[in-house]
């Protein structure tokens, strides 16, 4: 209504105030309060493709996980990613890479930080393990140093976020942030119905299909004992990254438990194996991965030679990348 109104005040032009000069609205129509304003987090967002964005959808307690994971789970299934001590650059590049194969069904897990924060105002799910309010209930039975209680506090998460996945009946893929999908099949499940456990040590990558068997095996014990391991695993040399997957590994051969090896599928592609003239890849390769000792420059290279990078200098999507819901 205001923007069809125009006051002709006495000036230069009207020697007289004139009024408003559409005769559908007087002066007594003008009765709404222009001051009226409404916060922005109390209004809809939406992105450049049309859809709704869900923002600030923080995990600090098991209360809020189950919502968070019903909300982004596709197909029964979820996708947790890791990004401890993954720059941020390349958490950007896996998230517009996310968008551009269409993958939406992931929740990031993190320590607490301003980064973190704005990921889940820009409506990216997270978990914020760092302030994840039941860590001292699920830490009861752990004794564990001062000096390995963040990696405790980690570890703790990953487990029990698989675990209350499972849960749910959602089959859970949980990767770290130096592993990338190649394709936006690259999550599905398509393995044989032969074994509900697919581990990668080394492309850091796990499986775990949602089934009976696979819930009695992933409790809470199972989650207490993958971070009691982080003390005896760290003593071995085995990186913060590597952990939770050589803990499982190791926690399931002490159970006898069969699992099938994603390095033995050659499901996953080591990076520093690619070559200067690949530009595709095996039809067995799903992931492509690097060590937590590549440099950051190599990465970026050789994701960009691949196709894989799709960021500017400025940290931003090189593109938008719409889809069909």
């Amino acid at each position: 209504r205001a923007l069809s109104v125009s006051h002709r005040d006495a000036g230069v032009n009207y020697g007289k105030t004139a009024g408003p000069d559409s005769n559908l609205l007087d002066e007594n129509s003008l009765d709404f309060n222009l001051l009226e304003l409404y916060p922005l987090n109390s209004l809809k967002w939406y992105d450049f493709c049309f859809r709704e964005v869900l923002t600030n959808r923080i995990v600090r307690s098991s209360n809020d996980l189950g919502s968070v994971l019903h909300s982004v789970q596709e197909k029964n299934s979820v996708v947790l990613v890791s990004i401890y001590r993954t720059p941020e650059n390349i958490v950007r590049n896996i998230l517009c890479h996310f968008e551009r194969l269409d993958i939406r069904n992931y929740v990031l897990i993190g320590p607490h930080s301003p980064f973190l924060l704005d990921l889940s105002r820009r409506g990216h799910p997270v978990i914020d393990a760092s302030q994840f309010s039941d860590f001292s209930q699920l830490a009861k039975s752990i004794n564990f140093q001062d000096s390995t209680v963040d990696l405790i506090k980690e570890i703790l998460v990953k487990a029990y976020a698989t675990k209350k996945s499972l849960e749910l009946g959602y089959s859970t893929w949980l990767v770290d942030g130096s592993t990338l999908p190649i394709s936006g099949d690259s999550f599905s499940d398509s393995f044989s119905s032969a074994g509900d456990f697919y581990i990668g040590k080394t492309s850091r990558l796990i499986f775990l299909r949602s089934s009976s068997s696979t819930l009695k095996i992933w409790t809470d014990d199972f989650v207490y004992n993958a971070a009691s391991l982080v003390d005896t695993l760290t003593k071995e040399s085995v990186s913060h990254d590597d952990i939770i997957f050589y803990g499982v590994e190791k926690l399931l051969e002490k159970q006898n438990i069969k699992y099938n090896s994603i390095e033995d599928m050659q499901l996953a592609l080591d990076i520093g194996t690619v070559r200067a003239n690949q530009t595709s890849f095996d039809t067995k390769n799903r992931f492509i991965f690097w060590s937590s000792e590549t440099e950051l420059d190599v990465i970026k290279r050789q994701l960009a030679h691949l196709d894989l990078w799709v960021v500017d200098s400025d940290s931003s999507c090189t593109g938008v990348f719409c889809h069909r819901s």
